[in-house]
């Protein structure tokens, strides 16, 4: 299936640079939204306003919800201003104001002019929460009813809110004020008495989050709970709106993507452009800062090889091992701290937990320390002979290899419990434990690694 996407992609492009408007209806006729979004996303930007005219403003709302932030003003802009009316009616609130906080001030004040009163006001509500908040991503379309209602009384109205409503999965019930009660299925009213009491249908709810909790909790709420849709309340338990399951696949998706460009010592916003379509100085910009940092902490590498250059010069086999040793620390120290990372982000670990991680990292440490140091330490003692590699005559190789297995073992227990703290105390200072760890962990194992190795052969090798 995804073969045969590439290919209608594939060839709608072309068709596209060539103007056949005959096969580009043909083509894009049957494609998703998503998928019209990415044509669009790959094309010249001639050959955008080209398929805006073909697709028509009905259909290209729904591509509109798709499209990376980047295009979303210069789009809007390429059409007259009732059809960009009829294009943000015609959008979910929640699509709608994800839209407007993608553009320009100037311009998100000239696109709420275009809606109607009672739109615009549902608009700027969820405008005033952040972008990465509950309530800035969650839905007011929604199924409601009072509790006071009688069956039919509730069929009734939500009949008459159908168009307007996105889903009726869950049917919430509310009082006079407009805070939560709890909830009803459809099929609960469908299959009762019309003069049955709303109220004595009513489910109680299980799981509501405010509006100004962040956008991350919510989705884990409703992948945690296999939850549907998840109710948005104010501090009052006045019903707000809803965040759906599609919502919360997205939010989860975004923040694991931004986990992982943290991790690799990317920083700013992440683009919601694909990789190709991403400029080079966007690139650029965004993974510099670290690389510039990282190559001067890097420098104390250096100044930890000078301190013990007598060491090295004296028996320079230790030259040898110096990567491996260095290389395992940062290799335990990452699994720890993304283990750690990873607990974090799903919620299993609490601040009182420290000891206990720190506990569990450090008999894993041992152990994992323990078994390459044998094993390289094994190695250290009958490799190099056999290579013909030569030691000063005061040092065997049965030292060197005692001298490589303690050093190894200490670089990878003291890298494994570093990378389990470290994100913890990032996040104890207010910092994003993805931000610190992985760049730091590199540079910090680098530096004790090196000082543990050389330490230990001054130690034993008396040198």
């Amino acid at each position: 299936m995804a073969e045969q996407l590439s290919e209608i992609l594939e060839r709608a492009e072309e068709a596209i640079e060539r103007r056949d408007e005959k096969l580009v209806r043909e083509l894009c006729e049957d494609l998703h939204h998503a998928d019209l979004a990415e044509l669009y996303e790959d094309i010249e930007p001639e050959e955008r306003v080209f398929l805006i005219r073909l697709l028509g403003v009905e259909k290209f709302s729904d591509v509109l919800a798709e499209l990376p932030d980047t295009l979303i003003e210069e789009t809007l802009d390429s059409f007259q201003p009732d059809q960009q009316r009829e294009i943000l009616d015609s959008l979910p609130d929640d699509d709608r104001v994800d839209i407007l906080q993608d553009v320009s001030d100037s311009k998100r004040r000239d696109y709420l002019e275009l809606l109607d009163e009672e739109t615009r006001k549902d608009t700027r509500t969820l405008l005033r929460y952040g972008e990465e908040t509950a309530g800035g991503r969650m839905t007011t379309q929604i199924g409601k009813i009072l509790a006071k209602m009688t069956v039919k009384e509730a069929i009734d109205h939500l009949r008459g809110e159908l168009d307007s409503t996105g889903t009726l999965a869950r049917i919430f019930v509310v009082d006079e004020e407009n805070k939560l009660i709890g909830k009803i299925r459809l099929r609960d009213l469908a299959f009762n008495a019309w003069d049955v009491a709303v109220q004595d249908l009513v489910q109680d709810i299980d799981h509501s989050i405010l509006a100004t909790a962040d956008q991350e909790d919510a989705a884990k709420m409703i992948s945690r709970y296999d939850m549907l849709i998840l109710p948005i309340v104010d501090e009052s338990n006045r019903l707000l709106g809803v965040i759906t399951a599609d919502d919360a696949f997205e939010i989860l998706e975004e923040e694991s993507t931004e986990d992982i460009e943290k991790g690799a010592g990317i920083s700013g916003d992440q683009s919601e452009e694909t990789y190709l379509n991403t400029s080079v100085a966007s690139h650029f910009k965004r993974r510099c800062g670290w690389l510039v940092i990282l190559a001067f902490l890097a420098i104390l590498s250096g100044f930890v090889m000078m301190r013990f250059e007598h060491t090295l010069m004296e028996v320079y086999l230790l030259s040898l091992f110096l990567p491996m040793v260095v290389a395992a620390g940062g290799n335990t120290g990452g699994q720890a701290s993304t283990m750690v990372i990873r607990a974090m982000a799903l919620g299993e670990l609490d601040p009182e937990d420290t000891r206990r991680v720190a506990w569990k990292e450090m008999r894993l440490g041992l152990l994992l320390g323990a078994l390459l140091a044998v094993i390289i330490g094994i190695f250290a003692v009958f490799a190099p002979p056999a290579l013909q590699f030569t030691l000063p005559d005061e040092v065997n190789f049965t030292q060197f290899g005692v001298t490589v297995a303690i050093a190894l073992g200490a670089q990878v227990a003291t890298s494994t419990l570093i990378g389990a703290l470290l994100p913890i105390g990032a996040r104890a200072i207010k910092m994003d434990p993805a931000v610190i760890a992985a760049p730091a962990i590199t540079t910090i194992v680098d530096v004790s690694g090196m000082v543990i190795y050389f330490t230990v052969a001054r130690s034993i090798l008396g040198v």
